[in-house]
């Protein structure tokens, strides 16, 4: 089982599927199922009865959980894979072990 390289807050854009091109920033993570929650993505019709805290009910629309593997990383703009880097940094007079998100297609830390 591979690691999930995403996280909260990270912008993506979709690569297949009906929301295949669309944009979005990363609002729930599921490590366990490998799903993402994409704001404005993958909207459904959600149908609730009236209760106390929804007095109206009726259809909502909201989110639904995407595939990780369905989205990619948004790098400068571009769709790119996302890789890590380990590098030996001293701190308090210890070397310690960092590990880096980097863009594979610049090079570059993400974070």
């Amino acid at each position: 089982m591979s690691s999930l390289k995403l996280k909260k807050g990270d912008k993506v854009v979709v690569i297949t599927g009906k929301d295949k091109g669309k944009e979005g920033k990363i609002l729930v993570v599921d490590k366990k199922k490998n799903r993402v929650i994409v704001e404005g993505i993958n909207m459904v019709s959600k149908h609730t009865k009236p209760s106390p805290m929804n007095q109206q009910g009726g259809i909502i629309k909201k989110e639904s959980f995407i595939h990780v593997s369905n989205v990619m990383y948004l790098h400068n703009g571009k769709p790119t894979r996302i890789g890590a880097k380990i590098v030996k940094e001293t701190k308090n007079g210890k070397e310690v072990n960092v590990k880096y998100r980097v863009a594979k297609s610049t090079g570059e830390v993400i974070d």
